[in-house]
């Protein structure tokens, strides 16, 4: 599964479900200024600056996890230190979803390196700083527990759920997702139900 499906499983499992099972998948503001700042840092290669190799759209694996991916920027540094940079566009949450993405991408690193890293950064280009994560292991365990959601889902092809909360309002999905609609099962079953009671007003 994409590294990418992790951060969208984690922010929301139904927007994840929609775009690994329904193939759907909308632009609006923020992902368009996803996809540009994407432009300008995936363009493959490498660079150097002092000691430290820098390199730019990395593919990634990681056999045990079943996951793959690119990693926007990895710094070699001295004495063989490994650290991932995932660059976002918009505003970092600490904990968040971004958070956990990085992290896959570090244990990709790892098996790929044979290597171990405890440090890796989001760069958010709202902020125009790096924040610094520790991988530690619970960070690990997570990016384990999702997995196994993600890979559940695309086995049993079961779309989550709709829930209709603040994350809607930041979400291209949300047209294709009926959030407001699917919540409200209930509510729409009585009134079908009343619909056809004797003396209601569709019989009258």
């Amino acid at each position: 599964m994409p590294l990418s499906a992790l951060e969208h499983y984690a922010y929301c499992p139904r927007q994840s479900g929609l775009i690994l099972l329904e193939d759907a998948f909308e632009d609006d503001a923020a992902t368009v200024r996803g996809t540009l700042l994407h432009q300008r840092v995936d363009t493959p290669g490498k660079r150097g600056r002092g000691t430290v190799r820098t390199l730019h759209r990395l593919p990634v694996y990681h056999d045990g996890l079943g996951l793959y991916g690119y990693c926007d920027t990895v710094e070699l540094h001295p004495r063989g230190r490994v650290l991932p940079i995932e660059h976002k566009s918009g505003r970092y949450l600490p904990g968040g979803p971004a958070d956990l993405q990085t992290a896959a991408q570090a244990l990709c690193l790892e098996a790929m390196f044979n290597t171990t890293i405890t440090r890796a950064a989001v760069y958010s280009a709202r902020d125009r700083r790096r924040h610094s994560i520790t991988i530690d292991q619970n960070l690990r365990d997570h990016v384990a527990e999702l997995t196994i959601r993600i890979r559940d889902m695309l086995t049993t092809s079961a779309l989550p759920p709709a829930v209709a909360d603040n994350r809607c309002k930041r979400c291209s999905m949300v047209n294709s997702c009926m959030p407001r609609v699917l919540t409200r099962g209930e509510h729409f079953q009585r009134v079908l139900d009343g619909l056809y009671q004797p003396g209601s007003p569709a019989e009258q």
